[in-house]
């Protein structure tokens, strides 16, 4: 049976990348963003209860308020998986009537408490969040341009980061979209899906590169050469990306409120990475090297 022409189809891939990109980006400009209070600054409510509670009462008095979507940790000597004496609740930053009048429906509702700390932080840290994140995956991108020059050949390395950067611009777009709350676990996020993906399509290269010594050492035809590349990692790649959406499902549905948006991030992320490896990273490389003049492939160096 014939296999599918993923490298000839090329053009149908990047459109449908564009489809999304170019809203994407036009929502930033106009929507923008629903972040956090890492990057817009909020209260911090470091609370000591005379019992363990847990954060499903603690969320479900702060609802009362429209504090829903507050982040919630339990610490403390008392502490288990499920519930804590010690509660440190992060949230919009409150005017000193609304703090109290939260502050007392958590009394009337979850219990009696000591406050261990009350206080409100600035948007400074955001900024340096993002700043720090933008410079390392800059870094990342240029090493990884270094590194696979020496290891494949330079258009293997703008190839790679171009998919990187389609990956991240995809994220991006969708939390545009759908304006859930951007906070630093996001930023984790990124970095983890630029390991993922990267990792995802070095592989492939390595196959290119591979074919080029092995089965093409007379000249052979350059979608040739990347349908068969693809098509032996495929399995490989399926297997990868189900493996870790499975967890992160797990993680999505059973991992409770704060880290919902962290696991989604990972769920689009992830997908999106499988398919940027599979159908934009080799098809690059393809067209950069007919861009050059070079439709039929010779040999790669060891």
């Amino acid at each position: 049976m014939q296999r599918f022409d993923i490298a000839g189809h090329r053009k149908i891939w990047f459109l449908l990348s564009a489809l999304i990109i170019i809203p994407g980006l036009i929502c930033m400009f106009v929507k923008g963003f629903n972040f956090g209070i890492d990057f817009t600054g909020g209260t911090i409510l470091d609370l000591k209860f005379d019992k363990p509670v847990t954060i499903a009462e603690v969320r479900s008095s702060l609802a009362k308020h429209g504090l829903d979507g507050a982040t919630i940790q339990l610490s403390g000597a008392a502490s288990d998986v499920t519930s804590s004496d010690d509660v440190m609740i992060r949230t919009a930053d409150l005017e000193e009537e609304e703090r109290k009048e939260v502050m007392a429906t958590l009394k009337e509702d979850v219990g009696s408490y000591t406050v261990l700390r009350e206080e409100k932080v600035g948007a400074t840290i955001g900024g340096e969040l993002i700043t720090n994140a933008v410079l390392a995956m800059v870094v990342s991108w240029a090493l990884i341009i270094l590194y696979v020059a020496y290891r494949f050949e330079f258009k293997f390395g703008i190839a790679a980061v171009l998919a990187l950067i389609h990956d991240i611009l995809v994220v991006l777009a969708v939390f545009s979209f759908t304006q859930r709350q951007i906070d630093s676990s996001f930023i984790a996020a990124l970095l983890t899906i630029v390991g993922y993906s990267i990792n995802d399509t070095i592989v492939i290269f390595d196959r290119i590169r591979e074919n080029l010594k092995l089965h093409f050492r007379k000249g052979g035809n350059i979608e040739e050469l990347v349908n068969r590349s693809i098509f032996q990692t495929l399995t490989r790649s399926l297997y990868t990306v189900f493996t870790v959406l499975f967890t992160t499902a797990a993680l999505y549905f059973f991992g409770g409120e704060t880290t919902k948006d962290f696991a989604f991030a990972l769920l689009v992320g992830f997908s999106v990475g499988c398919y940027s490896s599979i159908f934009i990273a080799s098809p690059l490389w393809m067209t950069f090297r007919e861009m050059s003049g070079k439709k039929r492939v010779q040999p790669a160096r060891s």
